[in-house]
Formats: structure tokens, C-alpha cells, sequence
């Protein structure tokens, strides 16, 4: 099962490679990896998305409780409800006027922004869980896809419950 683990760092050097050397060192995968400052400048928010069982979850979450920079951490979505975003820019081939039709069709159906327009080509933002950008690919004719960069999930619980010292 997929968990997204939030916590709160010290903001320094040094501190994203002991969290990624603490998955490297026990054979753990991290599936996407987002780091922020927040509203506290001493502090970044580290969303990790990483899957395994149980068990392997509850060991992961143990050893990075124990790193020096990790001030706070919660599972978000063992934790209850929880909102979860990933942000895709995706560049397509929109080189005849039917291309750029469907492009637009597309994107509104997506809720997503074209952002840039050329001669040739459309960059497209989209947000939303992962499994709505996938829905968009898999829409798109492949041939048509030029580049396509996505920031990984990054969540929030809902309701009370909060990352905060």
C-alpha cells in the first residue's frame, strides 16, 4: 500500500541526504520525494510517498523519527482523511488545427491550464491525485506526448489533525 509521510526538518545541509540515505541504507523506495520551506524559516516540510507493508511503514517511520533533523512526522494517510495534489506539466505535439482541438477539449475535460501556445506545440498544467494525471496520459494519443514532468504527491490531513510543533 501507497503511504505519503509528511514531517517537518530542521532547514540545513545535509538534512535531505540523511532521510535519502536512510532509505538507500535499508533497501526502502521512495517513489517521489517533495521538500519546501515553510512558514518558519528554520524549518522544511518533506512529503515522501512510499509503499511497502504494515510493518515496513511502521520501521520506516520509526527510523526517521530517530534522525536528529526530523523534528515531527505523520503518516497522512494512515492518519485519516487526508488531501492529496501532484502537479503535471505536460508538453504536446498541437501542430494542425484538429491537434489543437483536441488538445483544448482535453485539457477543459482534465481541468487543466494551457500555459504556453507555440506554432507547434501546447505545455498544459494539471492538478490533481495521481490517478487523474494518469487518466490524461492515457488520453492523449503517447505519440503526441513531447515531455512530461510531474512533482510527485504532496498532502495535508483534513480537520483538526496538523504537522505543526
Amino acid at each position: 500500500m501507497q503511504h505519503i509521510i509528511s514531517l517537518l526538518m530542521e532547514n540545513e545541509s545535509g538534512a535531505l541526504s540523511r532521510v535519502a540515505g536512510l532509505f538507500s541504507a535499508r533497501g526502502y523506495n521512495i517513489e517521489s520525494l517533495t521538500v519546501a520551506p515553510t512558514e518558519d524559516e528554520t524549518l522544511s516540510r518533506m512529503t515522501i510517498v512510499t509503499s511497502g507493508s504494515n510493518e515496513i511503514i511502521e520501521q520506516i517511520n520509526k527510523q526517521l523519527d530517530k534522525l536528529i533533523d526530523v523534528v515531527k512526522l505523520i503518516d497522512i494517510t494512515a492518519n485519516g482523511e487526508h488531501i492529496e495534489r501532484e502537479l503535471m506539466l505536460i508538453k504536446v505535439q498541437a501542430d494542425t488545427s484538429e491537434k489543437r482541438e483536441e488538445v483544448k477539449r482535453q485539457a477543459d475535460i482534465f481541468k487543466g491550464r494551457i500555459l504556453d501556445v507555440t506554432d507547434t506545440t501546447y505545455i498544459i498544467e494539471l492538478t490533481g491525485e495521481g490517478s487523474k494525471l494518469d487518466g490524461f496520459i492515457k488520453a492523449m494519443d503517447t505519440k503526441d506526448i513531447l515531455e512530461t514532468v510531474r512533482s510527485g504527491a504532496t498532502g495535508i490531513t483534513r480537520g483538526e489533525t496538523c504537522l505543526k510543533l
